[in-house]
This record gives structure tokens, C-alpha cells and sequence, in this order.
């Protein structure tokens, strides 16, 4: 066991795996991958007969695996390095092995592709075409940037009408950060927190459990999920069960709902293009980028570490432009 970290409670592979995802305060979706990448791994490694524990496994075993991933199931590079990730964050962080196979195993090169980005015609007649909270939820993701989770998870105290900014909590890396709030959305925001305020009240009349809160803020203020502040911005109009703690509440909004209000909203709005939720983030740098803003200001909007990340919409630009003449332009005496 490494210097500062507590001893596993659990005795059983996948579930000393989610002590320690939890305990290093990962994503649910994060565990639930992982989990899924272990168990795949062990049962892959008992096909043959008894299943083997990890502990007794080693780098033979894991590239064996990882070539049967690329060659027989023929996975994308990112699936290929999810699945790498999750036997790593194994052996490091729950079984404590370092060995020097762990860092020889090359992972995969991911090809950087020109993202699909909507023109601001497009855009309009996207979202004109949708309604409801999932219409305002696009509006808020193309208006600001955000991820999809990050609109989903948007609590009450974190939208400053006064300054018009939102500040993102604990986006993709654990950092925060902070996004313009469009004055065009403001009406149907306040709108929006009027009916998360009704759902609120109704939650503490009917004594149901208050929602989800990081990392172990619960225990340092027991209450503080059940407060207006910490509600969500869009939640859920039926309660869950947390899949973590087993307690009945409030979730925000199923992400699921949004995505399939767009994808019916593409054809009718004429859109041939590929186009998912995250396209409207992609057209929301595109469009700054078109409109003269610094790209250092958009990676800081987008919350990207690297500004070569964000430099890939100078390349959606550069093929939107259309700013080198073709040589058969130059040609005479052709007609179409």
C-alpha cells in the first residue's frame, strides 16, 4: 500500500475498485467504467477455464487483452485507451503494484479530427425547432459553451443574474471556471428558477431527501443538500435512487432527454451535417473565434488546459473561409 492512502475495506476486486475511485472523488460515470473495464478483464482472462485474480496477471496478460480489444472486438482508439486507463488505475491505486511493464505499454494515437461545427443560420433553426427545458438547455450550452453536464448540473447559487456570468464547479479536470450568461437567456432563466423553486418547496414540505452534494461536504454540513442555493437549476420532475449512497432524491435533469430532443430537431431544422449536443459547444468557439475574440479568452471559456486544443477551430476556420482560390477558377473557356 502506497504512503497515504487508507487501507481497503472491501476483500473483492471490483468493489475495493470503487472504494478507491470514491475515495479519490472520481465521477460515477468514471466508475461505472472503470468497473466495467476490470470485470471485462477478468472474465477475458478466465475464458479458458478458472478465472485468474489481476494480482497473479501481468504485462502478457493486459497486452493479450489489449490486442484482442484493437483486433478481434475492433475498437476505437479512445475505447482503447478508456479500457487501458481503467487496468492501470487497477494495478496502481487498488493493488499497489508498480512494475516497469505498467509504463512500456504504448497507448494508442488518437487521430485529431476537424470537428463538425454549425453555421449561425443553422444554429437558429436548430433551436427554433425545439421546446420546453430542452430548448433552453440547447440555448445554454450554444450560449455559453458548457459541456452537457455542466448544464445539467447547474445549481441555483452558481447563476449570477447581477454580474450575467455562471461559474462552472468542478467541470472535466476538477476545475472551475466561469462562462458568460447571455442576456437573451435571462426571462426564461428566472422563468426556469421560479419552477425549480416551486419543486424545491414542494421537496420540503414532503420531507424527500435533499440532492447530491461533492465529495464529503454532507459530512461537514449535513443539511446543506436540502438548501435553495445547492438545488438544481434544470432537476428531474421524478425522484431516483442514488446509485452510490442508496438514498431516494432529487437528481437534475436526465441528460438523455436533451440529446433526443436534438436529434429530432437536426431533420426537421434541414441539417445534413453530423450533429450531437457537444456540436453546439464547437459552433460556440467557432463563432467567437469568427467575430475576432482572442483565442486565449475562448480556452478559457472552454476550459481547455492546452491552447493547442483550442486551436483546432483555427482549422474549422480555415476550411470554413474558403480563402485560397482553387486553380480551376483560374481556368477559362470551361463551363459547368
Amino acid at each position: 500500500m502506497k504512503p497515504g492512502k487508507p487501507p481497503l475495506q472491501s476483500t473483492r476486486v471490483l468493489d475495493q475498485l470503487r472504494e478507491r475511485i470514491r475515495y479519490m472523488h472520481y465521477s460515477l460515470s468514471t466508475e461505472q467504467v472503470y468497473v466495467y473495464w476490470v470485470r471485462f478483464f477478468i472474465r477475458w482472462s478466465g475464458k479458458g477455464g478458472q478465472m485468474r485474480h489481476p494480482r497473479d496477471m501481468g504485462a502478457v496478460e493486459v497486452e493479450a487483452f489489449l490486442t484482442h480489444l484493437a483486433n478481434d472486438r475492433k475498437v476505437s482508439a479512445s475505447t482503447h485507451n478508456q479500457a487501458l486507463s481503467a487496468i492501470l488505475f487497477l494495478y496502481r491505486e487498488v493493488l499497489s503494484i508498480e512494475l516497469p511493464w505498467l509504463d512500456g505499454i504504448n497507448r494508442p494515437t488518437q487521430k485529431r479530427r476537424i470537428p463538425s461545427v454549425l453555421t449561425k443560420d443553422e444554429v437558429a433553426g436548430l433551436l427554433s425547432r425545439m421546446d420546453g427545458q430542452t430548448a433552453l438547455l440547447a440555448r445554454l450550452l450554444y450560449g455559453t459553451g458548457m459541456r452537457l453536464m455542466e448544464g445539467m448540473r447547474l445549481r441555483i447559487k452558481d447563476v449570477d443574474f447581477d454580474r450575467h456570468v455562471i461559474i462552472v464547479r468542478d467541470a472535466k479536470g476538477g476545475k472551475d471556471r466561469v462562462v458568460m450568461l447571455p442576456h437573451s437567456l435571462v426571462p426564461a432563466l428566472r422563468l426556469q428558477m421560479l419552477a425549480a423553486r416551486a419543486q424545491w418547496e414542494a421537496d420540503r414540505q414532503a420531507q424527500r431527501g435533499g440532492v447530491e452534494t461533492p465529495h464529503a461536504l454532507e459530512k461537514k454540513y449535513p443539511k446543506v443538500g436540502y438548501t435553495w442555493a445547492w438545488f438544481w437549476m434544470f432537476p428531474s420532475p421524478t425522484m431516483s435512487i442514488d446509485p452510490r449512497s442508496g438514498v431516494e432524491r432529487r437528481h437534475h435533469l436526465y441528460e438523455d432527454r436533451v440529446q433526443r430532443a436534438l436529434k429530432k430537431a437536426v431533420p426537421l431544422a434541414g441539417i445534413c451535417k453530423p450533429v450531437s449536443v457537444h456540436t453546439l459547444r464547437h459552433s460556440f468557439a467557432t463563432h467567437l473565434l469568427q467575430a475576432g475574440t482572442d483565442i486565449r479568452t475562448v480556452q478559457e471559456l472552454l476550459g481547455h488546459s492546452d491552447v493547442s486544443t483550442t486551436m483546432i477551430y483555427t482549422h474549422v476556420l480555415k476550411v470554413a473561409a474558403g480563402g485560397t482560390s482553387s486553380p480551376l477558377d483560374a481556368l477559362s473557356g470551361l463551363t459547368a
